[in-house]
């Protein structure tokens, strides 16, 4: 694929980037004492399709992580940071194959261990200025990598085909009021470790007051993102999350709208429901038996229970994805057009 943002256009644009900053470096600093940390996470789980044969890997819904049969591992999760007083790094290795899974798109894939998920440096310019410089996890989307940031644990469409990591120069900025923004210039989405083809992806935030307007455009492709919520109560939280991705020099697009409403039962027990449409053409997103092409449509419900016992989440989970055609196999390993599955995983964060 080519793409329309050439190496001056990302040069000037990284430039401007640094030009914009330098005029909130006046700000007076605060005394804050340097400090390192250590923390991370540890999960496993358990799958089985109820619809399907689970002897099989191929057989589970299409999107990231937690496809694997039978009793599986997740990853384990190692994040070294070290906050000084303007400046500061956070390098995040992963071990396993959620961690395998999540760079996969990485041109030093085997030279690097398969364990780089973030690597990067910042700089805190002034209180309204942070300028990044690494490798870091996408800004699009509600979900992320880590299990234990997400409600559910298995992983929407919209998030398993958006982008996961980038690589390059961003730049934070708090507006007041509850306003931000951010840009970024960055090598081609999911090239983490250099460029291996001169081209650069931009990319652009705006936020206010926790709902967040997202572009990134990318060797000939562009997405566009919102990601938000609202308490609706002490107990009830709803997040959204809609975004479209289209690239014409392939004839790839993708689009989907998921809600997340999530209720309070207790102070150590939630029940939280995922409802996603997905609609895609030519993407292989959804179809699991090789077999369709062209425009594929899923509707996906997931009803998760996440139970906290000290640093532990117990999270049981029930799943049904269902298609616009016989994208799934059933038990007899015909064609059909939906599978139901469950799953039990196990998160420890430290």
């Amino acid at each position: 694929m080519k793409t329309i943002i050439n190496t001056n256009f990302g040069k000037i644009l990284a430039i401007a980037i640094i030009s914009m900053v330098t005029f909130s470096a006046s700000a007076q600093e605060e005394e804050t004492t340097p400090k390192f940390s250590f923390s991370g996470t540890v999960d496993a789980y358990y799958r089985a399709n109820i619809t399907a044969p689970n002897d099989e890997e191929a057989i589970a819904p299409g999107s990231s992580f937690a496809q694997l049969p039978g009793f599986s591992l997740g990853m384990a999760n190692l994040i070294a940071a070290y906050e000084g007083e303007k400046v500061g790094f956070v390098a995040d290795l992963v071990f396993g194959p959620r961690g395998t899974d999540a760079i996969f798109e990485s041109p030093m894939y085997s030279a690097t261990g398969d364990i780089i998920n973030q690597l990067y440096v910042y700089w805190n310019v002034s209180d309204a200025v942070t300028l990044t410089f690494g490798n870091f996890n996408t800004f699009l989307g509600y979900e992320v990598i880590s299990p234990a940031a997400n409600f559910n644990y298995s992983t929407s469409y919209l998030f398993s085909y958006g982008p996961f990591s980038h690589t390059g120069l961003k730049a934070d900025f708090d507006l007041g009021n509850e306003w931000s923004a951010m840009v970024a210039v960055m090598n081609p989405t999911d090239l983490t470790e250099f460029n291996p083809t001169g081209d650069y992806a931009v990319g652009a935030q705006l936020g206010y007051s926790g709902q967040f307007l997202n572009f990134l455009y990318s060797q000939g492709g562009f997405e566009v993102d919102y990601t938000g919520g609202f308490d609706l109560s002490d107990e009830f939280f709803l997040g959204i999350n809609a975004a479209y991705f289209d690239n014409s020099d392939v004839e790839v697009d993708f689009a989907g709208v998921a809600l997340y409403p999530q209720y309070a039962i207790s102070d150590t027990f939630s029940l939280g429901l995922r409802g996603e449409y997905f609609t895609e053409t030519d993407l292989g997103a959804i179809d699991q038996t090789d077999s369709l092409t062209g425009d594929l449509d899923v509707f996906a419900v997931t009803l998760t229970g996440s139970a906290t016992i000290g640093n532990l989440i117990l999270k049981p989970e029930v799943r049904l994805d269902s298609a616009s055609e016989d994208a799934f196999i059933d038990n007899d390993l015909a064609p059909t057009g939906s599978l139901a599955s469950v799953l039990f995983a196990a998160i420890y964060s430290f």
